[in-house]
């Protein structure tokens, strides 16, 4: 497996993820990107992860030092984290939109917000629901960047987690009525509308307190 590096130091290894390759070992038996890392630089060590499908920006520390610092600094809610996603519909142009949709784990490996569906609110400044619930706070920015001129309608977004919950920005996205292009868990991928040859979710740009901003370029 060949692996992009975007920048390297003594304490950092940043790469740019390919889509379609598990961080970790998966129940596919395919090989995973961490097993790929170790076999080129032995001292990685993981401290955040990203989607099989998404590409984009992953960091791992080389050091153990190092490796808590960044650790702590995700979990601190330090890290901007912010991403480009093509998801179906126009999403309504002009200011930053927020998704505060509180999370829970589904079933079949899905998370769902905690909530029915209809009792979500859509206003101008985004989306919220008034009873969260058990769920697990979780907040999304998106504003548009572009809108598809031809074809299906899609919508080009940046996107901006602000907690770090499991497939959040995800299922954020295809509770409000605008699922990420080729989402095969939380969308229809068979329909003209959602139909693409992978996941439309790229880490694009990451910036780390003390250590820098690190970008891996669009790859469609």
């Amino acid at each position: 497996m060949r692996l992009t590096v975007l920048h390297q130091n003594a304490e950092l290894l940043v790469l740019d993820k390919p889509s379609g390759v598990s961080v970790l070992a998966d129940r596919s038996g395919a090989p995973c990107l961490l097993d790929a890392i170790r076999g080129e630089h032995p001292a990685a060590r993981l401290v955040h992860r990203i989607d099989k499908g998404t590409s984009g920006v992953l960091v791992l520390a080389t050091s153990r030092a190092a490796q808590r610092r960044i650790s702590q600094a995700f979990t601190r809610r330090e890290v901007g984290k912010h991403y480009v996603a093509q998801v179906t519909g126009h999403v309504p142009r002009g200011t930053t939109l927020t998704i505060e949709l509180p999370l829970k784990p589904g079933r079949k490996s899905r998370y769902r917000v905690a909530g029915l569906r209809e009792e979500i609110r859509a206003s101008r400044g985004g989306w919220s629901i008034a009873d969260a619930g058990e769920g697990a706070a979780s907040v999304t920015r998106i504003r548009v960047l572009t809108h598809s001129r031809d074809g299906p309608a899609r919508s080009l977004l940046a996107v901006q987690p602000l907690t770090g919950r499991t497939h959040q920005i995800r299922v954020h996205l295809a509770w409000v009525g605008h699922a990420v292009v080729g989402d095969r868990l939380y969308g229809a991928p068979d329909s003209a509308e959602q139909s693409a040859t992978r996941l439309m979710l790229h880490a694009h740009r990451l910036v780390l307190p003390g250590y820098g901003t690190f970008v891996a370029a669009l790859p469609w």
